[in-house]
């Protein structure tokens, strides 16, 4: 009866979306593996996951499924986990003494929910004002990105995108909208195919409603060419 309560909480706090810190939980001991290794037992674990559905691997079209799917596991859509591919962000003085927001908009974002490994896919903005240092766009693009490539919950691939940028721009004046889709909602569960989530964090002057309001006035743009 304990073991099928805490299953019950578990499949609660999945269905919820619920995010347990601002952190990706990473285990002490998450990067002891080389990449290789990483893909030689997921591999494996992949081809039993198949093998219990009952699937036939020495079918051509199956036979190298689980190869696949672990290097598209650890090279691809969970590359955010590894630190070396955090991107460097060079920050530039402001010669120009452009003092206004800077957006970005619709920076497409593909991510992975944590609770059912199903996709997530929307559009970031995100804007700051300098405080004397600017960064190169697509570097804003690469950060989002980064951070996205990983398990996550919307909340907290706002919040990191956000603290990336503030950390590299020495700069609190920052914010992040996200809009998405997640499948395991869209796909599975409720099925409802019509919603998308919409998650902001707004730090420095962001925080204020005239500044906030001109940045959402920003991203309701149409800037269709």
């Amino acid at each position: 009866m304990k073991i099928e309560r805490e299953i019950e909480n578990f499949d609660s706090l999945g269905d919820n979306h619920i995010g347990t810190s601002s952190n990706t939980p990473l285990r002490a001991d998450a990067f002891k593996l080389t990449r290789e290794e990483k893909i030689d037992i997921i591999k494996d674990d992949v081809r039993h996951i198949m093998e219990t559905l009952g699937l036939d691997l020495t079918d051509d079209s199956l036979q190298g499924t689980p190869n696949r799917v672990a290097k598209m596991f650890v090279k691809e859509i969970f590359g955010g986990l590894d630190p070396n591919k955090k991107p460097s962000a060079s920050t530039f003085d402001n010669k120009y003494k452009y003092g206004e927001m800077l957006v970005e908009k619709n920076i497409t974002v593909y991510s992975t929910c944590e609770h059912h490994l199903l996709p997530i896919v929307g559009k970031a903005h995100v804007a700051y004002i300098s405080n004397g240092t600017v960064v190169g766009l697509s570097k804003m693009n690469r950060i989002v990105d980064y951070f996205a490539k990983r398990p996550q919950v919307q909340e907290r691939l706002t919040i990191q995108i956000v603290e990336e940028l503030q950390k590299v721009l020495n700069t609190k004046d920052v914010a992040c909208v996200i809009d998405a889709k997640h499948l395991c909602v869209n796909s599975r569960g409720i099925r409802d195919t019509e919603s998308s989530t919409v998650t902001s964090e707004f730090g420095g002057k962001f925080k204020s409603k005239k500044t906030k309001r001109e940045f959402l006035d920003y991203i309701k743009l149409d800037t269709q060419f």
